[in-house]
C-alpha cells in the first residue's frame, strides 16, 4: 500500500507565519491546508501565494462551504486551489455545486463529514455524485470532549467507495500508523507539527512513520 499523503493544517491567522511553517516543513508534506480560520482571516491572496511558492504541492482550502457551493468555491479554484471542502451537512445540492466548480478547474472536492448524523449514507451519496475525497473529521471541540476519528474511519473505509479518505482529528506520532493501516489515503496533522518544539523534526517523524505503516 502506498504511503498516505501528509496534509499539514496551516491554522495561523498570521499569513506570514503560515507561509514560514510551510517553507520549513515542505520536504515532508504533500498537501498544505489553509485552515478555515486562516482562509477567513487572510482570503484568497494566501491561496495564490502558496501556489506560487509551492507549485508542486497540493493546496487545500478548508472552506467548509454550507451554501452557494459553486458560487463560493469557484474563485478559490480559479486562484489555484487543488481541493476545496464542503460540509456534508450542507446537502447534496450544495455538494454538487462545489463538484461542478472543481470539475471546471480540473480540481477536487472533499466532503467533510463533521457533525453528519449518518456518515455512511452521506459518503455513499457524495461519492455517487462525483466527490473525490471523503473527510472523516473530528473537530477541535469534539476532541476536547474526548472523541476520536477512528471508529468513523473504520466505517467509511469499510464501504469500499471509489474515493480517497482523509482523516483529521488530533492525529500525532502515536496514531499516524493506526490511521494509515485503517485505510486513510490522506492523514491530516495540525498541532502535532505546528505546536511541536521542533516542527521540522515532527513533520519528518510523522512522514517516516506513515511510510513505514
Amino acid at each position: 500500500m502506498a504511503r498516505p499523503l501528509i496534509q499539514l493544517a496551516l491554522d495561523h491567522l498570521d499569513a506570514s507565519a503560515a507561509v514560514k511553517l510551510a517553507e520549513v516543513t515542505a520536504p515532508y508534506v504533500d498537501i498544505f491546508e489553509i485552515g478555515t480560520p486562516c482562509i477567513k482571516h487572510n482570503g484568497i491572496s494566501l491561496v495564490k501565494e502558496l501556489k506560487r511558492k509551492f507549485p508542486n504541492k497540493l493546496v487545500l482550502v478548508d472552506l467548509k462551504t454550507m451554501d452557494a457551493g459553486e458560487y463560493e468555491a469557484t474563485p478559490f479554484y480559479a486562484a489555484g486551489a487543488d481541493i476545496c471542502t464542503v460540509l456534508g451537512v450542507s446537502g447534496l445540492a450544495t455538494i454538487q455545486g462545489v463538484i461542478n466548480a472543481a470539475n471546471k478547474h480540473n480540481a477536487e472536492v472533499q466532503v467533510d463529514l463533521i457533525n453528519v448524523p449518518d456518515k455512511a449514507a452521506c459518503a455513499r451519496e457524495s461519492a455517487k455524485i462525483g466527490a473525490h475525497i471523503i473527510g472523516v473529521h473530528t473537530g477541535l471541540d469534539a476532541q476536547a470532549a474526548g472523541q476520536t476519528p477512528f471508529a468513523d474511519l473504520n466505517t467509511i473505509s469499510g464501504l469500499g467507495l471509489n474515493v480517497r479518505i482523509s482523516v483529521a482529528g488530533g492525529i500525532k506520532q502515536a496514531t499516524v500508523q493506526q490511521v494509515a493501516r485503517a485505510g486513510a489515503s490522506i492523514v491530516v496533522v495540525g498541532a502535532a507539527i505546528y505546536g511541536a518544539a521542533d516542527p521540522v523534526a515532527a513533520a519528518r517523524e510523522i512522514c517516516e512513520l506513515a511510510s513505514a505503516a
